[in-house]
């Protein structure tokens, strides 16, 4: 994948979701919810502040992040589904 996210902005790729209950009952697709789990995957320059500078990111490729359900665009690239999204849209960052 070749994309490089402007300014502030980071492209995600969700974690896919358990497709059972804790029961071990299955679940469709259907009925699944977007996970809220992903993982940077490519981040911005940084944010463009009112004077002109830019503030470097706070996250970086390979973390693991909090992201709002219905945040973001969501494209496909070489068959994949990611997000792009602002750095204000992240929730939290995961820690290992």
């Amino acid at each position: 994948m070749n994309i490089r996210p402007l300014y502030d902005r980071v492209v995600v790729k969700r974690w896919e979701e358990e497709k059972t209950s804790p029961g071990g009952i299955v679940i469709p697709d259907t009925a699944k919810e977007k996970p809220i789990k992903a993982e940077v995957i490519a981040v911005g320059n940084g944010k463009l502040l009112d004077d002109g500078e830019l503030r470097p990111l706070s996250v970086k490729s390979g973390d693991k992040v909090l992201i709002g359900k219905y945040s973001g665009t969501e494209v496909k690239l070489d068959g994949v589904e990611y997000v792009i999204l602002r750095e204000d849209d992240i929730m939290g960052v995961l820690d290992a």
